[in-house]
């Protein structure tokens, strides 16, 4: 079984019969679900079979594939911080498709948040994908497939990778209590990275200055200036991941020859870099919307269906909040959330961006 469709019936279903020997695997594939669902695994597995089929030492192959640095396999992620760019994958993708294995009998692409192509990179992709290489396997992954450029989804093999349940995300944060455990698993929504993130380190953090944030609007009590806070919790964050994959790309080198050493540790540090700015914008967007999932538990609170409450261990806060609460308000408060969040993918201010949040929210909520 390929490792990450164990519990996917229907990634299972597309993916085993493709599996070489004997399978005949499609020139492209979308790979969709929620983030955390296991898309990215089962795309590197999926890789290394491919990759690995007819090498000479296959498990050598495997491992440089889990590795990121066989030849023929090439991973690509946004350079832009809201927005994969055409040099994403020009010469990446688009021109490395033509050209023919270096090694095995196969190359590979895999392009993480394929939604995220501006219409340039997309116009492009679909070039590669309508006169595809016979020895070319492309696999996009997407939390949003819906947002793909639909001339790019028709031509490409769907394969569904589905949500886990609450219960399942919450039995698999290690070392947290059950309450909590059982709150960053709603909180994530079905995204199981964003539940960890949520977990373990910067993210209790994260999660109390997003509460706070939301607190303070219903109070009206802004003197203190919550969302700078929360400015530093998702800086705090972007830092980890930029620490993360500097040290990950350090640890790959080794199994590079010494030629390409340098030009690996030039684009790893550059790769740090994007990581860190992603990771930043994504902490910032999950606190907003921690803050309008906060509006949404105190709705259900006050409209009497504390069970469908997200941040079931912080069900007296959230009665207290509820006592005073205007139901119709609460929920135009977490329109004015969705709205700001939307705003981040034009890069603007993010402090004056959640300043002005505040105010409007103060405001609305009365």
């Amino acid at each position: 079984m390929l490792p990450g469709t164990e519990r996917h019936p229907h990634a299972r279903a597309v993916l085993t019969p493709a599996l070489p020997p004997d399978g005949r695997p499609s020139h492209a594939y979308l790979f969709h679900g929620p983030a955390g669902s296991g898309k990215g695994l089962a795309a590197r597995a999926f890789a290394a079979a491919l990759l690995s089929d007819g090498a000479p030492d296959p498990e050598s192959a495997r491992a440089r594939v889990e590795h990121g640095v066989h030849p023929d396999l090439t991973w690509v992620t946004p350079s832009g911080a809201a927005e994969m760019l055409v040099g994403d994958i020009d010469e990446p993708v688009v021109a490395a498709a033509t050209r023919t294995p270096f090694e095995a009998r196969r190359r590979v692409f895999v392009i993480e948040r394929a939604e995220t192509m501006n219409d340039q990179a997309a116009n492009r992709m679909l070039k590669t994908l309508e006169e595809p290489a016979d020895f070319a396997h492309i696999v996009l992954l997407s939390d949003r497939p819906g947002e793909i450029l639909p001339t790019i989804a028709s031509r490409c093999q769907h394969v569904r990778f589905d949500a886990p349940p609450a219960d399942e995300i919450a039995a698999g944060l290690a070392g947290i209590e059950e309450r909590t455990g059982q709150a960053c698993a709603r909180l994530g929504l079905g995204d199981a990275d964003r539940a960890r993130l949520l977990a373990y380190g910067d993210g209790p953090k994260l999660r109390a200055s997003a509460e706070a944030f939301a607190r303070a609007t219903l109070t009206g009590e802004l003197a203190k200036r919550p969302w700078l806070d929360v400015l530093a919790r998702a800086k705090s964050l972007g830092d980890a991941a930029e620490g993360e994959v500097a040290e990950r790309v350090a640890g790959e080198l080794e199994y590079l020859p010494p030629r390409d050493r340098k030009r690996a540790e030039r684009e790893g540090a550059e790769a740090a870099k994007r990581a860190g700015r992603r990771a930043r914008s994504g902490a910032l967007d999950q606190g907003m919307q921690l803050a309008g999932l906060w509006y949404r538990d105190v709705a259900a609170v006050a409209d009497g269906a504390p069970e469908v409450v997200h941040a079931v261990d912080r069900l007296d806060a959230l009665e207290a909040d509820a006592a005073h609460a205007d139901v119709h308000r609460l929920r135009h408060a977490v329109e004015l959330v969705d709205d700001a969040r939307a705003y981040l993918i034009v890069n603007p201010s993010e402090e004056l961006l959640l300043e002005a949040l505040a105010y409007r929210l103060a405001r609305a909520l009365g």
